[in-house]
Protein backbone atom coordinates (compact mmCIF):
# COMPACT_ATOMS: atom_id res chain seq x y z
CA UNK A 1 0.00 0.00 0.00
CA UNK A 2 1.39 3.56 -1.09
CA UNK A 3 1.37 6.60 0.75
CA UNK A 4 -1.99 7.75 0.16
CA UNK A 5 -4.15 4.85 -0.36
CA UNK A 6 -6.93 3.44 0.97
CA UNK A 7 -6.57 1.86 4.15
CA UNK A 8 -8.67 -1.54 4.44
CA UNK A 9 -11.01 0.24 7.32
CA UNK A 10 -11.46 2.86 4.82
CA UNK A 11 -12.62 0.45 2.13
CA UNK A 12 -14.77 -1.57 4.15
CA UNK A 13 -16.61 2.21 4.74
CA UNK A 14 -16.43 3.12 0.80
CA UNK A 15 -16.39 -1.04 -1.04
CA UNK A 16 -20.33 -1.46 -0.39
CA UNK A 17 -21.36 2.09 -1.59
CA UNK A 18 -19.45 0.93 -5.13
CA UNK A 19 -21.28 -0.77 -7.33
CA UNK A 20 -20.21 -4.26 -8.35
CA UNK A 21 -19.93 -5.83 -11.69
CA UNK A 22 -22.65 -5.92 -13.82
CA UNK A 23 -23.02 -7.37 -17.64
CA UNK A 24 -20.67 -9.36 -19.75
CA UNK A 25 -17.95 -6.46 -20.60
CA UNK A 26 -17.91 -5.20 -16.82
CA UNK A 27 -14.30 -5.00 -15.50
CA UNK A 28 -13.51 -6.96 -12.30
CA UNK A 29 -15.25 -5.89 -8.63
CA UNK A 30 -11.97 -6.85 -6.94
CA UNK A 31 -10.04 -4.11 -8.64
CA UNK A 32 -12.27 -1.18 -7.30
CA UNK A 33 -9.95 -0.66 -4.10
CA UNK A 34 -7.01 -0.11 -7.02
CA UNK A 35 -9.39 1.91 -9.66
CA UNK A 36 -10.51 4.31 -6.82
CA UNK A 37 -7.08 4.73 -5.17
CA UNK A 38 -6.21 5.68 -8.69
CA UNK A 39 -8.60 8.02 -9.37
CA UNK A 40 -8.06 9.74 -5.74
CA UNK A 41 -4.28 9.75 -7.18
CA UNK A 42 -5.40 12.04 -10.56
CA UNK A 43 -6.90 14.15 -8.10
CA UNK A 44 -4.38 14.85 -5.63
CA UNK A 45 -1.51 15.15 -7.81
CA UNK A 46 -3.08 16.38 -10.87
CA UNK A 47 -1.77 14.31 -13.29
CA UNK A 48 -3.56 12.78 -16.83
CA UNK A 49 -4.82 9.83 -16.27
CA UNK A 50 -3.13 8.89 -19.12
CA UNK A 51 0.24 9.22 -17.38
CA UNK A 52 -0.61 7.37 -14.66
CA UNK A 53 1.52 4.15 -13.63
CA UNK A 54 1.03 1.16 -14.17
CA UNK A 55 0.63 0.12 -11.02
Amino acid sequence: MARGDLMDQEWAIIGPLVPSERGRWARPSGDNPWFLNGMLYVLRTGCPWRDMHER
